[in-house]
């Protein structure tokens, strides 16, 4: 009896080695040394200051800026240690009333745009932290943002486009827009 248990202790000693410390030091130094980028949390500078991750939404709500995602994180938005969806079903009110509160504050702050908005614009992601809108959620954003900049449309069409990325390899997924990278390219932040 006692050799089985000192066989038990020495395996959950040896298994706790290797899985709990020698697999996750493993794993880390090929991340660092393969994806340091990603695997530090793909961060963003400006003038030599983090100003976001490329991984997660920030909220912007100046005029002059683009919109993200709205988040359903709490006990604020664009939470990273609370990601999370809202839960509210499409038959449910409260996510009728977010919507509708949604859409007039787009419709408030841009009066002259009657194009659709898009549903992104309106509702949050699964995660809650999406960093990304659809380019057809930067398209309806794009008269806004010109008129309070005092840019010319085509100007920042140009710069939509360049903060398009593509479908993965060209099928997985659907183009987007990151907002930060977008809103700096802007001179933002």
């Amino acid at each position: 009896m006692s050799k089985i248990i000192r066989q038990s202790i020495v395996m959950l000693a040896l298994l706790t080695a290797l899985t709990g410390v020698v697999y996750p030091l493993i794993v880390t130094g090929i991340a660092q040394l393969a994806f340091a980028h990603t695997a530090n949390g793909s961060l963003i500078e400006r003038n030599g200051k983090p100003v976001g991750s490329s991984l997660i939404g920030q909220p912007f709500s100046d005029p002059k800026y683009f919109w993200s995602r709205p988040s359903a994180t709490a006990p604020f938005a664009d939470n990273s240690t609370a990601s999370t969806g809202s839960n509210l079903g499409p038959s449910n009110p409260a996510l009728a009333d977010a919507v509708k509160q949604r859409i007039e504050a787009l419709r408030a702050a841009d009066p002259g745009n009657t194009a659709p908005v898009p549903v992104d614009l309106v509702t949050a992601s699964g995660s809650g932290l999406d960093p990304h809108i659809s380019p057809a959620a930067a398209a309806y954003q794009i008269p806004r943002v010109a008129r309070v900049r005092g840019m010319p449309i085509a100007d920042v069409e140009r710069l939509v486009a360049a903060a398009t990325e593509p479908r993965l390899l060209g099928v997985f997924g659907e183009p987007r827009v990151n907002v930060l990278e977008l809103n700096l390219a802007l001179g933002g932040k």
